[in-house]
């Protein structure tokens, strides 16, 4: 990351804070060596880092373009997925059967919604900054809030790039699951919502890095790009995610919830595991394999930026210390750091599995601390019960 603190020194707090935010985008765009890639995510990154579309208010048109393969023989090809689908049908829940009477105060110490270690305050401290025991939790509130947001937004583009990826796959026992996978994100969008709207009474805009990712899944016309983006990058995250969430809340119907959202992501990885694992080792070539290794490794570092809350800072505490200052709290913060760690624990066997961690790109993982995760278990080794206990 460029530092941009000798650029700025006497600029106002809020204009010092966007030259930081164009410095950090061009240092994403920077680190693009495939020209492909570049072309694959520069506008993306254009309309979502530098001109915030996700954050103007407005509905968002983004054009789509892609094949919707029909087989009108409708073969039994994908006896994997077919066990999927069957899978998919017993697991159908309703979120009305969700707890949605359960009071929820999350500045309640006695029922933490995150505990309070989960946030560098220490560090925060370093810098200047002093919160009392109120403001304490008020801040843990506002990180939850936080990420439950951008789960909702994430849950809406993996609504929308399943339904594109049901018509495009080319596996007949694959669009019968990815139907019901239709379903499961329409429900996570449904009961994500609810939460945010009944119980915390708020919402936070897009972060622009996950804007980039939807952005550039939904303009492309490729099935198995989609499948990369949705099933293994965005979901695979998602699932870690949860995960941590999960284990770290004391808030009950929040458990709940997740648990149930959880069940569901295990399939919709396992999904993408079998769909793309034979394709990228027999069906593509060379040329079109290096270029996904090096999308997935992009993908991989906007999504780790994503959890920089820089929401949350322009909310509490920008012109009180510099984004550099919040991206150190947040790297130091413990919460987030079991964030980082059980993500990429799960995205990084899938990309193994499915041939995308070469040795010609495994020197841009170790570079930035992602090869530890090589050796853990891929998606489709793994179950719901499991993911829930670990």
């Amino acid at each position: 990351m460029i530092d941009t603190s000798r650029f700025t020194t006497f600029l106002p707090a809020k204009m010092r804070s966007q030259v930081d935010a164009y410095f950090e985008a061009l240092d994403v765009i920077m680190h693009m060596k495939d020209p492909r890639v570049l072309s694959a995510l520069g506008p993306s990154g254009l309309r979502g880092l530098v001109l915030h579309r996700g954050k103007q208010g407005v509905p968002t048109e983004i054009p789509a373009s892609h094949r919707a393969h029909f087989d009108w023989t409708y073969p039994s090809d994908q006896p994997e997925m077919a066990e999927l689908y069957r899978r998919a049908k017993e697991g159908q829940w309703d979120g009305d059967s969700l707890p949605w009477k359960t009071d929820v105060d999350p500045l309640n110490p006695e029922m933490p919604i995150l505990p309070e270690h989960f946030i560098a305050l220490d560090k925060l401290e370093e810098y200047g900054v002093r919160l009392n025991a109120k403001e304490r939790r008020g801040l843990l509130a506002s990180m939850v809030t936080w990420m439950l947001s951008q789960f909702l937004h994430g849950e809406q583009g993996a609504l929308f790039a399943a339904a594109q990826v049901t018509e495009a796959v080319q596996f007949f026992d694959g669009k019968l699951y990815g139907a019901t996978q239709v379903m499961d994100e329409g429900r996570h969008v449904e009961v994500f919502n609810r939460y945010l709207d009944t119980k915390l009474n708020k919402m936070y805009q897009i972060n622009d890095n996950l804007f980039v990712i939807i952005d550039s899944l939904m303009s492309d016309g490729r099935w198995d790009m989609k499948f990369l983006g949705m099933q293994i990058m965005v979901e695979g995250l998602a699932l870690g995610a949860f995960g941590t969430l999960h284990r770290q809340t004391k808030e009950p119907l929040l458990k709940n919830l997740l648990k149930m959202v959880i069940q569901d992501e295990a399939r919709h990885v396992h999904y993408g595991v079998c769909a793309l694992r034979e394709h990228f080792k027999h069906h593509i070539t060379e040329r079109e394999r290096k270029e996904r290794e090096d999308w997935a490794f992009e993908v991989a570092l906007l999504m780790r930026n994503r959890f920089m809350a820089y929401e949350v800072y322009e909310e509490w505490f920008e012109g009180r210390i510099t984004r550099q200052q919040w991206r150190d709290g947040v790297y130091a913060s413990p919460g987030m750091a079991e964030f980082r760690q059980v993500m990429f624990s799960r995205l990084v066997p899938n990309l193994r599995e499915i041939g995308l961690l070469t040795p010609r790109v495994m020197k841009r993982y170790e570079e930035v601390g992602l090869m530890q995760y090589f050796g853990g278990l891929s998606a489709d080794k793994l179950t719901a019960e499991q993911l829930l206990a670990a």
